[in-house]
């Protein structure tokens, strides 16, 4: 029950155990065609170009970086937490210049200075957001940001690695450009694969790039040779089979269940989790209206030692929650209600251990 990977399906397991076979076999062309479709639906989009990156979620930033952005242009970059200062670093290494637009750790995007940034900044082509800032356990109001971006002539690139399949998520609807994920948050599914989608004005802002981007491996128009190919794809890589084959099963997992079924299945379990929390007196970090149903940032009872705490839920109750990070290094606890680990008898689980070790002085 920590920040990622969350518990993995065991029929994803299994999808993953059978038979590897070629990345160009006709059988596994076919699973691709089924797995963007899959990936379509969960992304709530009819985008195209819809496809998981063989790498984790931090290659699914990068290749949004890298191929929306080129040396010289100028990206506003929306910085709440730690994945947001992650986008600043991916614009600075492609050349290009990051406006920076901070709000508090905790706190989510303020669209009024996002609205500022681009009035100050005019030839800004790009705004990037976290819209699950994993971190703090924070959700920014992606559609709101969008939509002032694009009254700006912007493009917008949204991380939804931990809100894919967890929180509402309306690529189309919400006009967003660019967005990517992960696969080991509420897909439950292991880690190493990003899920991507590029909407239309995105794949033209690709098509007509001044130059290559910066990565071979990362570059969408050759991605695209492998995935789009109409069966004559042409070799790019070799193809995560089995991890690809668990993908799959997530997802169809996840479109069996309904994605607004799982967003409200989420909201449920957050909401028993809160108030067992709030009885044990760990207060959230984040406002009541800004939390994020699978990612829970709760603040560390003074005197309550951190790593041991956390040593002794593992080792005693074999319950894994995540330690804070940055600015919130030993002050805060994050536990994970993601996919397949969303579920009430985890968070019985949680609160039992929880209230075990905490009733003994300083959880040592």
């Amino acid at each position: 029950m920590g920040p990622g990977p969350s518990d993995v399906d065991p029929r994803v397991l299994e999808a993953m155990a059978r038979p590897t076979i070629g990345h160009l076999d006709p059988a596994f062309v076919a699973l691709m065609e089924e797995l963007k479709a899959l990936l379509r639906s969960a992304f709530r989009t009819e985008n195209p170009v819809t496809l998981p990156i063989s790498a984790p979620g931090s290659a699914g930033m990068e290749a949004c970086f890298v191929n929306l952005l080129e040396p010289g242009d100028e990206v506003v970059v929306c910085r709440n937490g730690v994945f947001g200062d992650r986008m600043r670093a991916n614009a600075e290494r492609v050349g290009a210049t990051p406006i920076l637009v901070d709000d508090a750790w905790g706190d989510p995007v303020d669209p009024n200075k996002l609205e500022d940034a681009l009035r100050a900044h005019p030839g800004a082509r790009t705004v990037a957001f976290v819209q699950a800032e994993t971190s703090t356990g924070v959700l920014s109001d992606a559609r709101t940001l969008a939509e002032i971006a694009h009254a700006h002539d912007a493009l917008v690139v949204v991380d939804a690695v931990t809100s894919l399949g967890g929180t509402p998520l309306e690529t189309d609807a919400w006009g967003l450009d660019a967005v990517y994920a992960g696969s080991q948050k509420c897909l439950s599914c292991p880690p190493g694969l990003a899920p991507l989608t590029f909407g239309p004005a995105a794949v033209e802002r690709v098509r007509g790039r001044r130059s290559k981007p910066q990565s071979w491996f990362l570059d969408l128009n050759l991605l695209l040779g492998y995935w789009d190919g109409d069966g004559g794809r042409t070799y790019h890589h070799t193809a995560p089979v089995n991890a690809l084959y668990g993908l799959h099963e997530a997802l169809r997992l996840l479109d069996n269940e309904g994605i607004e079924n799982a967003w409200a299945r989420h909201a449920r379990n957050h909401t028993l989790l809160r108030k067992g929390l709030e009885r044990l007196g760990l207060p959230f970090v984040v406002r009541e209206e800004a939390r994020l149903p699978q990612l829970n940032a709760v603040t560390i009872p003074e005197g309550v030692d951190d790593v041991a705490t956390r040593r002794r839920l593992l080792d005693e109750h074999d319950l894994e929650i995540g330690a804070g990070l940055g600015a919130y290094a030993g002050q805060v606890w994050r536990i994970g209600l993601m996919g397949y680990a969303s579920a009430v008898r985890n968070v019985r689980h949680c609160l039992h251990a929880l209230e075990a070790v905490l009733g003994e002085r300083g959880g040592s």
